[in-house]
């Protein structure tokens, strides 16, 4: 049986997501539904519980570095067909670069402007102005290790680790390539932030539609991952010789 927009938001509401606040959402469409509507429907649901004083924000990166970043037409699949059908609704910002977010709401301008490209993740970004901001973090059937904000505070903590990567975007007519370290691994070790928010009771816990859905206030969870990577810097990253990608950062530190 499909759910209704109604379901979602009854469901969104019990869980707690507040009327008028800033919301960066990341969700596995097919963990939420069947929905009458698809996706769309689950976006309408998303705004109206947030209200017309809120501002939605989802995840808008890059599928392709390897040609120029365009905010219009540049997809964002892997996001999730969420994500996608979000950045092409009428009224929805996006921020022009790889790294993308997109908005909308009364705080979309703010959060969708200019970032820098070389730190994707840091204080001035999509998700460090959602921090700014005493935003909220809702994932809808997916976990931590998809959580954006993790790395926003592994940016504030400056652990020493990272990937060598580079994107290319468009100044005018010339096409610029700018080569950054990036704060990436595999992210695995990003499913312990669970148990330090439950720890403290900063994360609601609930269902939407048929997924397991958490509701973290941003500026908690960054608190607890710096408080975390300072006492121990490298504890995001998997033993070495267990993970490829965890290698790679380290060799950077």
């Amino acid at each position: 049986m499909e759910l209704a927009t109604t379901d979602l938001v009854r469901d969104l509401t019990r869980l707690g997501v507040p009327g008028g606040g800033v919301m960066v959402v990341h969700t596995a469409f097919s963990r939420v539904g069947p929905v009458a509507g698809g996706p769309l429907a689950l976006i309408e649901a998303l705004q109206e519980t947030i209200g017309p004083e809120g501002t939605l924000v989802m995840p808008s990166m890059s599928d392709d570095d390897s040609t120029p970043f365009d905010p219009a037409t540049t997809s964002c699949i892997s996001m999730g067909i969420v994500a996608e059908t979000f950045r092409g609704l009428p009224g929805v910002l996006r921020s022009n670069s790889p790294h993308a977010f997109a908005a909308r709401g009364p705080h979309a301008a703010q959060i969708a402007r200019f970032h820098p490209v070389d730190v994707p993740h840091g204080p001035d970004s999509p998700v460090g102005r959602v921090l700014e901001l005493d935003g909220q973090v809702l994932l809808l059937g997916v976990n931590h290790d998809s959580n954006t904000t993790v790395h926003l505070a592994e940016a504030i903590a400056e652990v020493p680790y990272g990937i060598a990567k580079s994107a290319l975007t468009r100044v005018g007519d010339v096409i610029v390539r700018t080569e950054y370290t990036e704060t990436d691994h595999c992210c695995r070790g990003f499913l312990a932030v669970d148990q330090w928010l439950d720890e403290r009771g900063w994360q609601r816990r609930g269902t939407v539609g048929r997924a397991k859905a958490r509701l973290i206030r941003s500026r908690d969870l960054v608190d607890v991952v710096v408080k975390k990577l300072r006492e121990d810097p490298m504890r995001f990253l998997c033993e070495p010789g267990q993970c490829d990608e965890c290698d790679l950062a380290r060799a950077h530190a």
